[in-house]
């Protein structure tokens, strides 16, 4: 028996899992303790409940496909729109540091799942689906090269197994991210050398926050800004949809979201510099944040973890020791290549999210860190720009470039 939900299904059972995630975490002490966030926590719950349904009962859920898409949508042009080049170059010689360490890590994952799927005697392309192309890429990334795997490469049920290890990143990102944050900021007692700064609402005015930074901080906005904003987020999308419909099949062929930032990003720095026009972040930032923790939900409750249940034995290795090869990577090099500091610590939960995971899982990561022990504005300005839009670019073209020799 199957059970089709709509939009407003979808988003009421997101609002509930939220909520669900929000009581666990604050009554849970080994959720606080690691700092998992709120979505994550409340979407694997639904998970899990809508596996059991589907085990046990015969029972599918299927939530709004459309309505997850759209969150996505705005939360990728939030981040776009919060891209001011003032900013921007704030991150200076961090941002390109750690795009660095991030890049560098897409060519070891699929060298570790090439060469462990080789080992195993499987495809070394299964490897490679296995690696950057659903770790990295995610679940978009996942669907778009597994049907061009099944048609061009011959490999069987690609898509199906590229969306279960899409969903295997999702999960451990945003388990493992605030575990590993806390150990480092432990083991280094950097919370110790934190300067007592303000919270919440006492935090700094709009021109001095980071995109995403300061969720919980009280934001006063009228119905004209909201409306203003709503109308910015509209147009972007749209471009987007637009664009991506143009460059099917083009050299320039993007994901949706790509396009939807990157026309964020013009819009905002056209107004504010060539117009002189100031952008109403505080809505930017809230419609951002509530896209974001709405998304992450749908995403994790939708997951189809039976998926993961059929993964075979080889496969099921090949994710694991992914997993342990980036907590070394990034507790052994990124962490000290970031300068062993507690910005550092921060930007490690961040990286699980853009290399075993999705963008949202890594705002999702340092604002679950940051809440415990205190603000980092450096991790706001980098992982943002790092996870929506770098590393896509990157990813594409290791992966183009892998294929040129298979």
């Amino acid at each position: 028996m199957t059970y089709q939900l709509d939009a407003f299904g979808t988003i009421i059972t997101a609002v509930f899992v939220l909520l669900v995630g929000y009581v666990l975490v604050q009554h849970i002490n080994f959720f606080k303790k690691y700092n998992l966030p709120e979505p994550v926590v409340g979407g694997l719950v639904a998970a899990v409940i809508t596996l059991v349904l589907f085990r046990h009962f015969n029972i599918a859920i299927h939530f709004n496909v459309d309505i997850q898409k759209a969150f996505m949508l705005m939360f990728f042009t939030s981040v776009g729109l919060s891209a001011s080049f003032s900013k921007l170059k704030e991150g200076g010689k961090g941002l390109f540091v750690f795009l660095i360490c991030v890049s560098i890590f897409v060519i070891i994952q699929d060298a570790v799942g090439m060469g462990l799927a080789t080992m195993l005697g499987l495809n070394p392309l299964i490897g490679l689906i296995t690696g950057s192309i659903t770790l990295t890429g995610g679940h978009g990334t996942a669907a778009a090269w597994g049907s061009v795997f099944e048609e061009q490469r011959g490999i069987e049920g690609a898509i199906v197994l590229g969306m279960a290890s899409a969903t295997f990143g999702l999960i451990i990102a945003g388990i493992l991210g605030g575990v590993v944050a806390k150990f480092l900021i432990k083991r280094h007692a950097l919370a110790e050398a934190l300067v007592q700064t303000p919270q919440k609402d006492q935090a700094p005015p709009s021109a001095m926050v980071a995109p995403f930074e300061y969720p919980e901080k009280t934001r006063l906005i009228t119905a004209d800004d909201a409306v203003k904003t709503l109308g910015m987020f509209a147009i972007c999308i749209c471009f987007a949809q637009w664009m991506t419909v143009v460059a099917k099949g083009q050299w320039f062929e993007l994901p949706t979201f790509v396009w939807a930032l990157g026309c964020g990003v013009v819009i905002r720095n056209t107004l504010e510099h060539i117009f002189r026009i100031e952008l109403f972040d505080r809505c930017i930032d809230v419609f951002g944040n509530a896209s974001l923790s709405l998304f992450l939900a749908m995403a994790l409750m939708g997951l189809q973890l039976w998926m993961l249940a059929d993964l075979a034995g080889p496969l099921v290795v090949i994710l694991a020791v992914q997993a342990l090869v980036l907590v070394l990577y990034i507790v052994f090099v990124t962490f000290r290549m970031m300068g062993k500091n507690y910005d550092a610590a921060v930007l490690c939960a961040g990286q699980f999210g853009v290399n075993f995971g999705a963008t949202p899982t890594a705002i999702a990561n340092i604002q679950a860190v940051t809440n415990s022990y205190g603000p980092s504005h450096k991790a706001f300005l980098i992982i943002p720009l790092t996870g929506a839009f770098f590393i896509d670019i990157v990813n594409a073209v290791v992966i183009q470039t892998i294929l040129k020799f298979f």
